[in-house]
């Protein structure tokens, strides 16, 4: 996995027929028909794909994708564990407060039998999104200033203030003490480049679901 991640794709929620269980497929662009297309293979012949974003993206027809607009904070319109997996890589850290994030990290759970869950580590020593050495431990203010006067990672400069503060507090990075408890019925796996952790990943397999 790479170190930043576009903001736009929310989560994927994969839909499976009986005969054939989806275990979860490694990507950044979950919530993107392209990026299926391109891992489609035979374990997920029979399987269904919920594509969700924050606007309705579109789809060929080539695969059994269906896109719809939501938020990942409020999945309501799905029935609890209508998905025998959700996949999202590299949002939980968009959506806003803790808890928003627990929001999220809830209706996750609820939702889908199974998921694996991805993102950044707020320790690791570059920020992912702006590429910045401990660009989340810095102020508010340098962090913003900084994000108007220069093109920072994959984040163009924004001269506007108040769009700029808006966009670095728009990123939310989480501790593995946050992230256990956001999902306690989980496996944290740390993902690392030689000893440092670079990102945190919560898996819960289809068969915990519902348990104790």
């Amino acid at each position: 996995m790479g170190l930043t991640t576009p903001a736009s794709p929310d989560v994927s929620v994969s839909r499976t027929a009986p005969e054939q269980r989806n275990q979860g497929v490694h990507s950044r662009r979950g919530g993107l028909e392209a990026f299926w297309a391109k891992a489609w293979n035979e374990r997920l012949h029979h399987a269904s794909v919920t594509l969700l974003n924050l606007t309705k993206e579109k789809t060929t027809g080539k695969l059994p994708c269906v896109s719809v607009a939501g938020d990942a904070r409020d999945l309501s319109g799905f029935r609890d564990g209508e998905f025998d997996f959700c996949f999202s890589n590299s949002v939980i850290e968009h959506v806003g407060t803790l808890a928003d994030q627990s929001r999220m990290a809830s209706e996750i759970s609820r939702v889908a039998k199974g998921y694996f869950v991805q993102t950044p580590y707020r320790y690791f020593v570059i920020e992912p999104h702006y590429q910045f050495p401990a660009w989340q431990f810095l102020p508010l203010w340098l962090r913003t200033a900084l994000h108007q006067r220069f093109n920072l990672g994959y984040v163009p400069a924004e001269k506007d203030y108040l769009t700029a503060r808006i966009g670095v507090e728009s990123v939310r990075l989480l501790s593995l003490r946050e992230y256990r408890a956001l999902f306690p019925d989980a496996i944290i796996r740390r993902e690392k480049i030689g000893p440092l952790v670079k990102s945190l990943v919560a898996i819960r397999k289809m068969s915990q679901f519902g348990a104790g």
